[in-house]
């Protein structure tokens, strides 16, 4: 089944983790798929894994001047765009009162500032009727220690979205948000958690699971699918929480 048949996406921080599920699926799909990224090295193995259909651009998601870049390449390589995934972000796990002044602004610009460039640069070039998606958490609604500010860069681009599904209905073009709850992806190891400790982490986490294990990157990509997809195509201005019911009270 080829959902979506032909189509072209741009998904950042495709390269990893949840996004690099979206892109193989997207391209197993049909979808001509451009991984936006910050590292040449991940994107040329991204891009080599997935076939010919899947492309690479390496930059900063937080410099507007990468998604003027991107822009322009959608433009002069297919003439226009249907679906744009924001799903590239960071998370600096810390007590508010010893969070930095760097950190602050890290999250904010990669996890937000990104979002809303990307979608405003983006705009001319998404074909009427087309999707746009942003990568959340249920940390914006769910309180986790250590996650005030990423919470904080998350529930903005939730807000984005509410206002983007009206600012864009004239053209039909549909703004959904996916929220994940704990992922088995390598940002694990990014957060610190050390190879030896993460048996404990995982059941530890899962303990506090409905259905008792982490996420899988794979699974959220198919609940990605759905909402850029024509099966979803009733469906805006909606945050999808994809946790096994962690968010509930």
């Amino acid at each position: 089944m080829s959902r979506l048949a032909n189509k072209v996406a741009v998904i950042t921080g495709g390269n990893s983790g949840i996004g690099f599920a979206m892109a193989t699926l997207f391209v197993t799909e049909g979808a001509h798929v451009l991984i936006v990224g910050r590292r040449q090295v991940a994107i040329d193995a991204a891009v080599a894994e997935r076939g010919d259909r899947a492309m690479g651009l390496t930059g900063d998601f937080a410099d507007p001047a990468t998604h003027d870049r991107v822009a322009s390449w959608v433009a002069k390589r297919f003439g226009g765009l249907d679906i744009y995934v924001a799903n590239g972000g960071v998370n600096t796990i810390a007590r508010s009162d010893l969070v930095s002044l760097e950190e602050y602004e890290t999250q904010f610009a990669t996890n937000t500032r990104s979002a809303f460039f990307g979608v405003q640069k983006i705009a001319s070039q998404l074909r009427d009727g087309g999707a746009i998606l942003l990568t959340s958490s249920i940390t914006s609604s769910k309180v986790f220690e250590g996650h005030a500010a990423y919470a904080g860069s998350k529930a903005a681009i939730e807000a984005f979205a509410r206002s983007w599904a009206r600012e864009f209905k004239e053209r039909g073009i549909r703004v959904n948000v996916i929220s994940p709850g704990p992922v088995d992806t390598p940002i694990l190891s990014k957060l610190g958690i050390a190879t030896a400790d993460r048996p404990a982490f995982e059941t530890a986490v899962a303990g506090k699971i409905p259905l008792g294990r982490l996420g899988r990157a794979d699974k959220l990509a198919q609940a990605a699918l759905f909402l850029v997809s024509d099966e979803s195509s009733f469906v805006s201005g909606v945050n999808l929480n994809v946790d096994s019911g962690m968010s509930l009270p």
